[in-house]
């Protein structure tokens, strides 16, 4: 006999529930039972309330509920911090529902959606707040997934996220985390639940204590920021003076990979980068062994053998192992190097070519302009192949083409954060006026802080900030 889902999911549960897990719990009941196609559910979860505990006991239970839970996060780091909390490989929705193809003429890629071949599986997506519905430029991660899964009517999609984060680029709102939007534009049948109450095993958390103040004034009608740093162990006001010996004492205690500085903007995380660069590890050449990247455009070239990666994001890590060569072409600067996987560790090194032009720029990446100008020179160099089949091969396999943009990864603007967690964070201030102190930057700052895993320093705040 088959268990009630609620009593499944219990006995995988650590702890004794909230009123909010167990309204969870019993909301179970009906998602796990329903045949109809289009069955959903929205869990809305804030900073410390026990979204991974209850998410690991529902991924636990549901094989014996004759189920199979399938993990998925829009970003590799995302995944990571997944398959960590419920003990089970988790993956990017792209390496799951999409497969690359190459766009007709300008050699830029675009995806055609896989055919689904799971049958019965609970699709269970974390960080669903920044997922986009963008359909007027026909790149709608969220109506790609929708279709994706329920290829199967069997099939069930679980939407996981904060509704106090930043929402997706260019959006007001997260439409993945919206019952009645779901219902309207996707025919879907929605249920949802949110967890709210901090569970007993956060209250003694600084930074969950000040997420959650500010997460309660994104609501207020003239917001404010009133940090409480004194009795706690684990969240820090720091100056511009004492940063360089805190990020020392950060690298030392919790490494390299485990400590991230958040800025507001692009050109801020540059400064941060050179800074770090030149001030703490002391490099003197553009690029050294050592340096962490950020891959900042998606690239198909380089892990088509993986099972596991398939291509490499835009967000994904990198460690350079070793410098190979500079040269320059086409007007840009190109390196090869050997690379590793930050959030991969089990992927064998890779040798790649590396755009220079994009680590010090201010902007996200290489321009569209400057990039046909660059497939436009490239193709001039294979005209001379005798049919239009080998000069097409030929640009799709072209090293500079395929050449990795990327940039220093000592620290990321918020947006590039998100989804990903680190056990030292520092967040920057940044510029601002006092009208600047809105719901749009309390969002900000509340997805900043709760970046931070084990210790957060507050750099350059305002000091009427601290009560």
């Amino acid at each position: 006999m088959v268990p009630k889902p609620s009593e499944a999911i219990r006995k995988f549960f650590p702890h004794e529930p909230t009123a909010d897990q167990q309204i969870f719990f019993e909301a179970m009941n009906g998602f796990l039972s329903k045949d109809s196609a289009g069955t959903t559910f929205v869990l809305k979860g804030f900073a410390g309330t026990g979204k991974t505990s209850v998410l690991a006991a529902l991924v636990r239970a549901l094989p014996g509920l004759g189920l199979r839970p399938v993990m998925l996060a829009p970003t590799g780091r995302a995944a990571k911090v997944m398959s960590a909390y419920a003990e089970k490989t988790g993956y990017t929705i792209h390496k799951i529902i999409y497969r690359p193809k190459e766009k007709s003429g300008d050699g830029l890629y675009g995806f055609d959606i896989q055919k689904n071949y799971f049958q019965r599986s609970v699709f269970i997506v974390d960080e669903a707040s920044m997922l986009s519905d963008d359909r007027s430029t026909g790149n709608s991660l969220l109506a790609d997934l929708i279709h994706f899964v329920f290829q199967n009517s069997e099939n069930r999609l679980m939407l996981i996220g904060d509704l106090a984060q930043l929402p997706p680029v260019g959006s007001e709102d997260s439409p993945a985390l919206d019952k009645e939007y779901l219902i309207r534009r996707h025919n879907l049948h929605v249920q949802e639940a949110g967890l709210a109450e901090v569970t007993r095993q956060e209250l003694h958390s600084g930074i969950l204590q000040n997420a959650t103040a500010l997460r309660e004034q994104v609501a207020a009608k003239v917001p404010t920021i009133s940090f409480h740093t004194r009795g706690f162990k684990d969240i820090f006001r720091m100056t511009g003076e004492r940063l360089e010996d805190g990020l020392r004492y950060a690298y030392d205690k919790f490494g390299l990979d485990h400590t991230m500085i958040i800025t507001r903007s692009n050109k801020a995380a540059v400064q941060y980068n050179r800074y770090i660069r030149n001030s703490i590890f002391y490099f003197e050449d553009e690029l050294s062994a050592g340096d962490r990247l950020m891959i900042v455009k998606n690239n198909y070239t380089y892990m088509e053998a993986s099972d596991k990666v398939s291509f490499l994001a835009n967000g994904d890590f990198v460690e350079i192992l070793k410098i190979r060569s500079f040269e320059e072409m086409y007007g840009l600067r190109f390196a090869t190097l050997e690379l590793r996987l930050i959030d991969y560790p089990d992927e064998v090194p890779f040798e790649a070519k590396v755009m220079l032009d994009t680590l010090h720029t201010e902007v996200p990446a290489l321009g569209y302009e400057a990039w046909k100008k660059l497939y436009q020179l490239v193709t001039e160099d294979y005209m001379d192949l005798p049919s239009k089949s080998q000069v097409r091969e030929a640009i799709k396999k072209d090293p500079y083409l395929n050449a990795l943009q990327v940039k220093f990864a000592y620290t990321l603007t918020c947006h590039k954060s998100q989804g990903g967690q680190w056990d030292a964070v520092f967040v920057d201030q940044g510029f601002l006026k006092e009208e600047q102190v809105d719901k749009n930057y309390l969002r900000w700052l509340y997805t900043a802080i709760t970046r931070a895993r084990k210790e957060l320093y507050l750099v350059n705040f305002h000091v009427q900030f601290f009560r």
